[in-house]
């Protein structure tokens, strides 16, 4: 039986990424929508067929026609809207960042693993094809010991719809929280390893407001390796995943896009030893029907809840650094 779910907060997100998720999903459909303007829910769920739309997210919460719930609503609602479907008894998968901070993150997986129910976070490029592939080469020893690592996401923001992020009583941050997060989390699973510390330079300009519009981050890991994670909402995108070590380079430019093809080149002393090009265009969708069959206890998700609170924590130290100029631990 397909696993029904329902989005809470649709907007934006939902229709640039997961209308055509679900469209491919093997092991899911969408079921349900709710949004706070019921005008734009109904012509949403005539668009795109979607069956319910529901008047409050505690309805859609409890509806017995929904088993999953994907929260896609901005950051400083992601604790909330968790905790109703938690409820509410709801499997939930939470866009990431998974809060506002690690505490708020903590009360959520402390809350779903009270009650014993399923709750992951949408680290989407954790089934990227390009991500795996640099995790399996790095495992195999192919660059040897890492020792550098780079992760770069850029984009025009003023270009987006999502006019929140801008606004601090509604996102966790600018750019480190909303596509620095992904950066962290595919540095942590390619390398296998852990944030020590953390250390940021930010800025913003008059168009971010209180939010940082371009950032570095110098990260030490627990494997002895040293990274740095720049982000910008102000350059053209770009999304580049790089990992140095003592036998050679693997990297990805576009490493991290969903929406063109992307080539994964293994180098060595100037040369290119080996390369695969391949699509990210199903990550989302193979992200759902994991999170569906790990629903069934068919296999285990790849971002769980906890790990959600693991960048939260890394997030929080990243925001502390840039406030007090100095390196700040993980805790």
């Amino acid at each position: 039986m397909r696993t029904r779910f329902a989005i809470l907060g649709f907007g934006h997100h939902a229709i640039l990424r997961l209308i055509s998720a679900f469209h491919e999903s093997a092991d899911c459909e969408l079921v349900g929508l709710w949004r706070r303007d019921p005008q734009k829910a109904s012509a949403n769920a005539r668009e795109f067929g979607i069956s319910n739309t529901f008047a409050s997210a505690e309805e859609l919460c409890a509806s017995p026609a929904v088993d999953a719930v994907f929260i896609t609503s901005p950051d400083a609602l992601h604790k909330e809207h968790t905790l109703l479907a938690l409820r509410h008894g709801k499997a939930v998968l939470c866009e990431k960042p998974l809060a506002l901070n690690a505490q708020q993150a903590q009360d959520m997986e402390d809350v779903a693993q009270a009650r014993g129910i399923l709750f992951g976070v949408a680290q989407n490029l954790r089934y990227n094809r390009s991500v795996q592939t640099i995790c399996q080469w790095i495992a195999e020893g192919k660059v040897g010991q890492p020792l550098l690592a780079n992760s770069q996401f850029t984009h025009l923001a003023a270009k987006s719809p999502r006019t929140w992020i801008y606004d601090p009583s509604l996102a966790t941050g600018g750019p480190i929280a909303d596509i620095g997060v992904h950066c962290i989390d595919a540095l942590r699973f390619v390398l296998q390893a852990e944030v020590e510390s953390v250390t940021t330079q930010a800025h913003g300009d008059a168009g971010s407001g209180q939010v940082e519009s371009v950032a570095s981050l110098n990260l030490a890991w627990t494997n002895g390796a040293v990274a740095n994670v720049t982000v910008s909402t102000r350059a053209p995108y770009r999304t580049l995943l790089e990992v140095v070590g003592t036998e050679g380079t693997v990297r990805a430019e576009n490493g991290l896009a969903v929406d063109r093809p992307v080539t994964v080149e293994l180098w060595c002393d100037g040369a290119c030893l080996q390369q695969e090009t391949m699509s990210n265009a199903d990550g989302y969708s193979r992200m759902l029907d994991d999170f569906s069959r790990s629903m069934r206890g068919e296999t285990k998700y790849l971002a769980p809840g906890s790990d959600g609170v693991i960048n939260q924590r890394i997030l929080d130290a990243a925001y502390r650094s840039a406030r007090t100029g100095q390196r700040e631990q993980i805790r």
